[in-house]
């Protein structure tokens, strides 16, 4: 299907309502702004168009068990229930850790307030290394009530995607599966090794999954360079 042509970002900025009392400063710099959101958005959408079309990820060949909240043993396929994607995310909370990691904390906060939403469109299962009622017990704690847990029996998973070291320290992952007839192909991993992150910055996805980042994003401060969210604060 043809794209259809689009009105330059610099014309669309210009239909902009004026802000009551802004000096002219400030009205250019909101429009030169506003041009370059425009031109964002764009990008933001062939970039989601460029992960859609992606052709057929590998097959995962290896029979990873895991443990549902019920206690019931089951396979990765079984995580999909009626959809044909599935969604997970490991998470750092591991029988050795006291308490999780604060940034997956920080970031299962957000998606658990839209959970009941994405749940109608894909499966979503969150991947942990401790027991399940462990991590339920936390997301009681937390006040989530949407998110589904499930516990890795063993450490292949975890292994196979490089997500534990021989050390027993963690790493989080999203990785989304998509059915394949009766296999399960890979569709996407948030791929962003340490080494690909600009100066300054930590290694994220583009767009950035977390909702705290792109809420700091829109003040004055930004993000900050020597700040991460906390488990509790007093």
């Amino acid at each position: 299907m043809d794209r259809p042509t689009l009105k330059p970002a610099k014309e669309l900025a210009r239909l902009r309502t004026p802000i009551s009392g802004e000096s002219a400063d400030y009205a250019q710099a909101r429009e030169a702004l506003l041009a370059e959101e425009i031109e964002f958005r764009r990008h933001m959408t062939r970039l989601a168009e460029q992960r859609q079309a992606l052709p057929p990820g590998p097959i995962v060949d290896k029979d990873y068990r895991f443990r549902d909240e019920n206690g019931a043993e089951v396979g990765l396929a079984d995580l999909f229930g009626a959809h044909d994607t599935l969604i997970t995310y490991f998470w750092m909370y591991g029988p050795q850790r006291a308490r999780p990691c604060p940034m997956c904390t920080n970031w299962l906060g957000s998606v658990n307030g839209n959970a009941a939403d994405v749940k109608q469109r894909a499966a979503l299962k969150i991947l942990g290394r401790s027991p399940v009622e462990r991590q339920k017990a936390f997301a009681a704690e937390r006040g989530w009530r949407d998110l589904d847990f499930v516990e890795t029996i063993g450490d292949d998973y975890a292994n196979a995607f490089g997500l534990l070291t021989p050390e027993g320290d963690e790493y989080p992952a999203l990785i989304v599966y998509r059915k394949d007839g009766d296999a399960v192909r890979i569709f996407y991993g948030a791929d962003m090794p340490a080494e690909a992150a600009d100066p300054g910055q930590d290694p994220r996805t583009a767009p950035d999954i977390a909702a705290l980042w792109n809420l700091l994003d829109l003040t004055p401060e930004g993000r900050g360079d020597d700040w991460y969210p906390k488990l509790n604060y007093e």
